[in-house]
This record gives C-alpha cells, structure tokens and sequence, in this order.
C-alpha cells in the first residue's frame, strides 16, 4: 500500500485494531523498500522504532544524522519528527514499529537460537534468516522476514533469528 505520504510503498505486516487505517491504528508493523533518498510520513502522536533489515540507511532529523545496517539498534523516534531517509549503496529494506502514545507500546528486542521464556502477548517474531519458531501448538516455519504473530501468553523454542515485538496497552 502507499506510504501516507506518498513517496514509496509499504507491506503492512499487522495492525492493531486489524482494520484500522493511518489515523486510528493502537500498533501498526510494515515492511518497506527505500530505493531514492526522501521524507518519511509523519505521524502525529506515535512513537516509531525503525529497524533495517537489508541494506544500509541513513535518516536525517532536524538535530542528528543516524545510520543504520542490518545490526543496528533500532532506531526510536516521534512520528512528529522531520525525518528524511536516504539509502546508502542503493536499496535499503526496513522494519517500521508505530505505537500510538496512550494505547500501546512497544519492546523490539533481537532474538537467536534458543529458547524464549514465558511473555504476555501480544507479540510479533520477525525473521532475520530462515527460521523455525515452536510455540504451544504448532511449529511455523518461516523464510528471511516472514512474520509471526503470537497471541496472548507465549513461550518459544527457536531455531534461527529475528526481531521480537512485544506489545502492551498503555
């Protein structure tokens, strides 16, 4: 779908309420391809965590330069903010995190091999290579940045890597 500003396209990848639009989302993930430097939308009342997955990424506020590659932090910021990203070395893929102040937030926390304990969710696991995700029920079988959501309480058991994100009501 188009950025709401726009300049490229985005993948939503789950939203919170699941029909919910630019303007009313809790939680929002996507997934987008930077191909050509340019603004970011702005997002009144969120809070953002920006996190590269392929590529390197350059985002450029009023008061700071950041750079981003794939084993970066991410990178935490107002959607108020002026922001413009130029990819650096041609395209740059991104995971984008939004959580509106006074209903949700969000911990992203970068996840390998092993096992992860009991945690509310809900949560989304994000791949960063091939992945193999075991939960209560069922074991998933992802490809490099599929996602899946884990509802409610969750323990996992994982074989590869990715990003978590763990949601909570404000």
């Amino acid at each position: 779908m188009p950025w709401k500003n726009g300049g490229g396209l985005t993948l939503p990848v789950a939203t919170d309420p699941a029909e919910a639009g630019f303007d009313d989302f809790h939680w929002r993930v996507s997934i987008a391809e930077i191909g050509k430097p340019g603004p970011f939308s702005r997002f009144e009342g969120v809070d953002r965590a920006l996190v590269v997955l392929a590529g390197r990424l350059r985002l450029i506020f009023d008061d700071r330069t950041v750079v981003l590659g794939p084993e970066s932090e991410p990178a935490l910021f107002p959607g108020e903010a002026h922001c413009v990203g130029a990819p650096l070395g041609g395209h740059s893929k991104d995971l984008n995190v939004m959580t509106r102040r006074g209903r949700a937030s969000a911990r992203l926390d970068r996840v390998a091999s092993g096992s992860i304990a009991a945690q509310q969710g809900p949560a989304l696991f994000v791949a960063t290579a091939p992945s193999t995700v075991r939960g209560p029920r069922e074991a998933l079988r992802l490809e490099m940045h599929d996602a899946a959501f884990l509802e409610e309480r969750f323990e996992l058991l994982l074989n590869g890597a990715g990003i978590l994100i763990v949601f909570s009501k404000t």
